[in-house]
């Protein structure tokens, strides 16, 4: 089993910045791709940004790129995601995911990943 722990949320003011942080526990459970999602209130979960261990291979969703950059640290077994330029709709619960196994298509499905955290929540003040 695998256990994913955020870190890094909190309050901002638009225009800010904040580096969401994601630490596996196990990183030989996770041989395919990490990545971040988030769920606003009243709004379904959604794609932001992942990430493939083995060749560093990124996507984003369209919302934050060119905000937003995910990268890992195999060393540390970590995911990192430093937004930018934050605006008031990037406020959500963040949540780190993990998959297992490879799938083919886009990284953006949710059901493609098999561990999840808890989330940290991000909220952007106007």
């Amino acid at each position: 089993q695998v256990q994913l722990v955020e870190s890094g949320g909190g309050l901002v003011q638009a225009g800010g910045s904040l580096r969401l942080s994601c630490a596996a526990s196990r990183r030989t459970f996770i041989n395919y791709v990490m990545g971040w999602f988030r769920q606003a209130p009243g709004k379904e979960r959604e794609f932001v940004a992942a990430i493939n261990w083995s060749s560093g291979r990124t996507d984003y969703a369209a919302s934050v790129k060119g905000r937003g950059t995910i990268s890992r640290d195999n060393a540390k077994n970590t995911v990192d995601l430093q937004m930018n330029s934050l605006k008031p709709e990037d406020t959500a619960v963040y949540y780190c995911a993990a998959a297992a196994t490879s799938f083919s298509g886009t990284y953006s499905r949710d059901y493609n990943y098999d561990y999840w955290g808890q989330g940290t929540q991000v909220t952007v003040s106007s």
